[in-house]
Formats: structure tokens, C-alpha cells, sequence
């Protein structure tokens, strides 16, 4: 956005921001890798009980659960700071070695959640297509708890296009990618890039084509995790109880659009269905991540069964309009997020006031939780700028570049 409007990028910014981060990057890695396999646990990414027993408490039978999605968020800081240090680069040649650390770091990881073989137990189900925790018990067993909720979706987060334009910039991390790649492919090790060539875009991934795809059918589902409203937090399948036995213990939980009914943490459930807008929004920023590679090569049917196919940036608008379709009035002057107080509706006072709330029903859009939940659920904002440029046929650098030559015009 500097760049966009003075021409000059704040490059001291970013380095001061990388160096905080590098510091936090590294508490994480050396904290939460109990067995230093690259597989990350402890319920830190703040998801509760999404999952069937209480995170913040002793794992049961003194086990350790192996976690898709804190494996999944370290992946997507490693690529967060790769991205970080490349932009850097371009400025400082002196970050250039630093970059080759993140790249190798998000490899092992995701070499770790993808591992195939015959002595480990995986986060993947093939026949299920799904990305699962893994609960690790002292005596050598390996127990999957096959709930399917934003668990497995977190994989999709870690993405990052690497554009030849950068890679031409940087001829000595370009040199060191290919060799790291060619020296896994010689050691029969797990390959990161699916497709690796010369003067071409790369994709860093943690999910394989293969696997993206099978994701892509659960998170578009209307019996599963999408609704009108935009993704759920758990799929609607698990409207059938599910639960696991551990040492003679039954844990388990059902989807539960809104309010819960669950006493975990009070009594709020509230990672059990609902809608969660800064999880949509970065599942919204990773889709756009792959449309940007694969372009119209890989299509997908939306909703599941529709037979209605379409490129990932067209799955990412749909998804889009659905989350913002919560706060617009429907063809009654309701809004969905105010389900259907009438004082919403009818009093000039409250009709175009629009609450932010905590998260949302699963089926119905209304809001549940906190009611002024602005610092993540303003993030609406940002996909309704994005919807707008888009009908407008503008993208969002054509956009930016129109509001740097009338800054005058820039309102807060």
C-alpha cells in the first residue's frame, strides 16, 4: 500500500517486523515439536475444543497429540517469512541466505504431514481424503480422531506462489531450491514442488494436487462445511455423534451450529459448527493463492454434486458473497446476522447499524457470541473491497495504483 502510494515500498518496516517474528518463529519450533519430527501439538492456535476431549488440560492415557492444524500454522509461518525475507532481498542481498532456512523448514514440515509409510501413522486418510490429529500413546500406539472440521481444512493455509520475477532476482536462492530439490528427489524423499521448472512460477504447497482436490470436495459440500453463510467450523455430517474410546474413556462431540451445549469452557461449544470469519478469510486468501498458479487447469464442482464447475478464483468470490451475504438485507429488508428482530429491521435507529459479531450460526448467518467482535470479523470489509473491484473488472494493483494518483480523494 506505501508502495502504491509513494512509489517507495517501506522495506525498514518489514525487516523490523521480520526480526520480532524471527525470534517468535523460533520459540515456537524449539516449544511446541515435542519429538523434533516437524509435527507440532499442544493446542496453541487457540481452537479449544474443536477437537473431542478439552486441548488445555493432560491428553489422555499420557499421550501426545500430533496436531494437523499447528503442524499446518507453522508451515504457513514458514512461509510467511520466506516471502518476508524474499521481498527483503530484493532491497538487502544480506537476506538472501536467510531465505533457503524458511524454504528448508517448510519442507521437513511438510514432509512430516504428508509422510507415507509402512511403520507411521499419518495425519492423511487416503480413503477419506482428510487431514486428521494423531493422539500418540506411550506404548507405541497411533489412534486418528476423525473429526472432520477446520482441523484438516488449516492445510490448505500454507501456500506461496514464487513468481520468475522474483526468482530471477535472486539467482543464489533460486540455485539452492533447485539443488535442495534434486538432492530429496536423488534420496527417494518426499517432493515439496510437484512441478519444477526452469523459467516458469513455482508453487510451494503442503497439500499435493491430489490431496487439495479431495479437500476441495468436503470444503464444498453443503452437507458439509459449506452453507450459505460461508464455511463451518465442523462438518454437518457430524450431526451423528462421534466418539472415541481411550483407556476405558468415551470422548466425543457433534456439530452444533450456534450456542453449545457442551460445559468445556464454560458452556461455549463455539468451535462446533459456527462460522468463524478470520478462518473463512484466510481460506478464501489460500484459494486465491492456487487460482493464481493453476489458473483455469484445475476446476471444481460448487456446491459438491452441483455438476456447476469452476476455477479456484471463482470457488474464492462464491465463498466471498456467502460470508458478506450475512450482513445485506434480504428481499424482506432482514439482514441474516440480525436473524429476525424486527427492530433491525423496521426502527430508523437500528436499521443500518451492523453489528460484528464473534462468529456465526451455521445454517442461518445469524450472530452468535460477542456482538462487537470487530478485530477479526472486520475482515469483511477487505472481501467486500474485493467483490467490488472484481465487478468493477479492476485488480487490486490497477485499484491501488487510481488511489496513489489522487491521494487527495483517500478517505479513512
Amino acid at each position: 500500500m506505501d508502495k502504491a502510494k509513494t512509489g517507495k515500498p517501506d522495506v525498514q518496516f518489514l525487516v523490523r517486523v521480520f526480526q520480532k517474528l524471527l525470534i517468535n518463529f523460533t520459540w515456537w519450533v524449539n516449544r511446541k515439536d515435542h519429538k523434533g519430527n516437524n509435527v507440532f501439538e499442544g493446542g496453541f492456535l487457540g481452537l479449544d475444543n474443536i477437537g473431542v476431549f478439552d486441548r488445555s488440560n493432560m491428553i489422555p492415557g499420557g499421550g501426545t497429540l500430533e496436531q494437523a492444524d499447528g503442524t499446518s500454522w507453522m508451515a504457513m509461518y514458514s512461509l510467511n517469512m520466506l516471502e518476508m525475507a524474499l521481498e527483503i532481498s530484493q532491497y538487502n542481498p544480506g537476506y538472501e541466505d536467510v531465505t533457503t532456512k524458511f524454504f528448508e523448514h517448510f519442507v521437513y514440515i511438510a514432509e512430516s504431514l504428508n509422510r507415507i509409510g509402512e511403520n507411521w501413522t499419518g495425519s492423511w486418510d487416503e480413503e477419506e481424503g482428510f487431514f486428521y490429529d494423531v493422539l500418540a500413546l506411550p506404548d507405541g500406539r497411533y489412534i486418528p480422531l476423525k473429526v472432520r472440521s477446520l482441523v484438516g481444512l488449516s492445510t490448505l493455509f500454507a501456500g506461496l506462489v514464487l513468481k520468475k520475477e522474483w526468482l530471477d532476482k535472486l539467482p543464489d536462492f533460486h540455485r539452492r531450491l533447485k539443488w535442495f530439490q534434486r538432492y530429496r528427489e536423488d534420496n527417494g524423499q518426499y517432493l515439496v514442488i510437484e512441478e519444477l521448472k526452469d523459467h516458469d512460477d513455482i508453487l510451494l504447497s503442503l497439500v499435493p494436487r491430489q490431496r487439495l482436490e479431495k479437500l476441495l470436495k468436503a470444503l464444498l459440500d453443503e452437507k458439509e462445511f459449506l452453507s450459505g453463510g460461508g464455511i463451518r467450523s465442523i462438518s454437518k455430517l457430524h450431526e451423528a455423534y462421534y466418539s472415541v474410546h481411550i483407556d476405558g474413556q468415551e470422548f466425543g462431540l457433534n456439530y452444533q451450529p450456534a450456542e453449545g451445549n457442551s460445559n468445556l469452557f464454560g458452556g461455549n461449544s463455539n468451535w462446533r459448527g459456527p462460522v468463524w470469519m478470520p478462518m473463512n478469510y484466510l481460506l478464501v486468501s489460500a484459494l486465491n493463492t492456487y487460482a493464481e498458479y493453476y489458473k483455469n487447469d484445475l476446476q471444481v464442482e460448487l456446491p459438491t454434486g452441483s455438476g456447476n464447475k469452476m476455477d479456484l478464483q471463482k470457488v474464492s468470490e462464491e465463498i466471498s458473497k456467502r460470508l458478506v451475504s450475512s450482513f445485506q438485507k434480504d428481499e424482506t429488508g432482514h439482514r441474516p446476522v440480525n436473524d429476525y428482530f424486527t427492530i433491525y429491521r423496521d426502527d430508523p435507529n437500528f436499521k443500518d447499524l451492523v453489528l460484528f459479531y464473534e462468529y456465526f450460526h451455521g445454517d442461518t448467518a445469524r450472530g452468535v457470541g460477542a456482538s462487537h467482535q470487530t478485530g477479526w470479523t472486520g475482515v469483511v470489509a477487505e472481501l467486500i473491497n474485493r467483490i467490488s473491484l472484481l465487478a468493477h473488472g479492476e485488480s487490486s494493483g490497477e485499484k491501488e495504483k487510481k488511489l496513489s494518483l489522487k491521494e487527495k480523494e483517500i478517505t479513512a
